[in-house]
């Protein structure tokens, strides 16, 4: 798997589509392909972006369930841009500077 961007013009570069995203960490939750978690059955197929779906058992697994994704309102994107930010700053980041600098609504969310 690649390297995660080093600087924003690689990131967005990197993760110019929805389906960057949805690949990128289709690949950090199932590097060696998707394997139901139930019967353990390799074959599936994709029913939206971030659900798989057996064919021999039928369970859906979502690709963020059980990760910080999991029940969230905001878009990968969003995620992805702040969790790239936090990670690249040497002195830290507030949540109040991450939330003007992402748009976020409210400070909770940030």
């Amino acid at each position: 798997m690649e390297e995660f961007p080093w600087n924003f013009t690689e990131f967005e570069q990197r993760f110019s589509t929805e389906e960057d995203w949805y690949g990128y960490l289709r690949q950090l939750r199932w590097p060696d392909g998707f394997r139901c978690p139930r019967c353990h059955t390799e074959k599936n197929w994709a029913m939206t972006r971030e659900l798989q779906k057996c064919a021999g058992c039928g369970y859906q697994a979502s690709m963020i369930a059980g990760t910080i994704f999991h029940r969230t309102h905001l878009d990968l994107r969003t995620w992805f841009c702040a969790i790239w930010w936090v990670a690249n700053q040497t002195q830290g980041v507030s949540a109040l500077s991450l939330q003007r600098l992402m748009g976020l609504g409210g400070y909770e969310t940030a």
